[in-house]
């Protein structure tokens, strides 16, 4: 079965195609649209052993963006151009109540549109992705695939905020959790890795991208996450502020005079590391103004580690005690820099990194603990998309 799989995230839009059939998974095309909405959008590719360096597109929006990629697949998988999945995958990040991947009608879009207002800078474009795909094509099933899935597991002192009662159960106000996929994903993996069974170990999984969450998980399950109701609480982004007291929100509301929509754009979408740095979401730009000495860069990024390490700290009190902490997605699987700025200061939950291991990994699943150390590090690629296929593939065959 060719499983087209969708994962609109923010500014960027991964696609894949899988083929899955009796146990064998293949990746036969798989891309990468970025900054979409930005100065500079553009989109690179791999088609089994050949891969395209980033050339710039037009991506004004997801619409665009996705309507370019589908192109590109067809071109490129089938002589006529005329390739047509078996299914389609979808990640959408706030799931709210629903606890599992579904397949899509009606019923799933009003779950989606539902949460959107929680997850405003990715449930939208995830369902622009969803529309785009029922209209490319019309007899395909599109199976989505929720992030908040797997924090279901949670318990409820975790999942709770100390609200009233009424309030909490009428507006279904919980801590959900976000990246789950990814979470679920790693953690398994991490375990594979080091050849250790995931339902014997305290792992804390930290995904860190322009968006980011840690999560710990518990013998393979999430029993606490940084984010909560929506992807804005828990350690700072590249343009999220991550916690934040509530009193600077009604304050900053009241002396700028800002409305609901105002104050919601100020803390999703202008602050984190675009905030504090004062030059870009994306931590790279940031990081070479800070080799030239840029002090709000430098602050930028130890503001950044410290909040990771601090979330390092209490998800370890949940679990009493880490056997493995994974670093993955985009700043977490390539940044050596925030990696050994995290690990460091960290004996007393016997974490020591391997410097030359760290700065050495290529891209692929690396250990880069030392050999004595107590907790094992290691840096897990993710794969939502993988993930996702399988997911969609299981819901197909109910």
């Amino acid at each position: 079965m060719k499983i087209l799989v969708v994962n609109s995230g923010s500014s960027s839009l991964k696609f894949d195609v899988f083929e899955l059939d009796s146990g064998s998974e293949q990746s036969l095309f798989k891309g990468l649209v970025e900054d979409i909405g930005g100065e500079s959008p553009r989109i690179s590719y791999k088609n089994g052993g050949k891969k395209t360096k980033p050339f710039a597109i037009e991506a004004p929006d997801h619409t665009v963006a996705l309507d370019s990629a589908i192109k590109i697949v067809q071109e490129n998988l089938t002589p006529d151009g005329k390739f047509v999945p078996d299914a389609i995958g979808h990640r959408v990040v706030h799931g709210g109540q629903q606890f599992k991947s579904m397949k899509v009608d009606e019923d799933i879009i009003s779950v989606i549109e539902k949460n959107s207002e929680l997850a405003p800078l990715h449930n939208p474009p995830n369902l622009l992705g969803i529309r785009a795909c029922i209209e490319l094509f019309p007899e395909t099933p599109n199976v989505a695939v929720f992030d908040t899935a797997f924090h279901h597991s949670m318990p409820d002192v975790a999942r709770q905020y100390a609200l009233p009662k009424e309030l909490t159960e009428k507006y279904e106000i919980y801590r959900y959790g976000f990246h789950g996929t990814s979470h679920r994903f790693v953690a398994h993996k991490c375990a594979e890795f080091i050849g250790r069974d995931v339902e014997k170990m305290n792992i804390i999984t930290c995904h860190l991208g322009n968006g980011a969450s840690l999560t710990a998980v518990k013998n393979g399950k999430s029993i606490d996450t940084t984010m909560g109701f929506t992807p804005l609480e828990g350690v700072m982004m590249g343009t999220r502020t991550g916690d934040i007291d509530p009193g600077v929100v009604f304050f900053l509301m009241e002396k700028e005079g800002l409305s609901c929509d105002e104050i919601n754009t100020l803390l999703n979408k202008k602050s984190g590391m675009l905030g504090v740095s004062g030059i870009s979401n994306d931590i790279r730009p940031v990081e070479e103004a800070m080799e030239k000495g840029d002090k709000s860069a430098q602050f930028a990024v130890d503001i950044y580690a410290y909040k990771i390490k601090r979330s390092i700290g209490s998800l370890a009190a949940a679990l009493n005690g880490v056997d493995a902490i994974v670093f993955t997605a985009g700043i977490g699987e390539n940044d050596d820099i925030v990696r050994k700025t995290v690990c460091s200061g960290m004996e007393y939950l016997g974490v020591k990194l391997d410097e030359e291991r760290n700065a050495g990994r290529k891209g692929e699943c690396t250990l880069i603990s030392a050999d004595d150390s107590k907790c094992t590090v290691v840096v897990i690629p993710t794969d939502e998309e993988l993930a996702i296929a399988r997911d969609t593939l299981a819901v197909l065959k109910g």
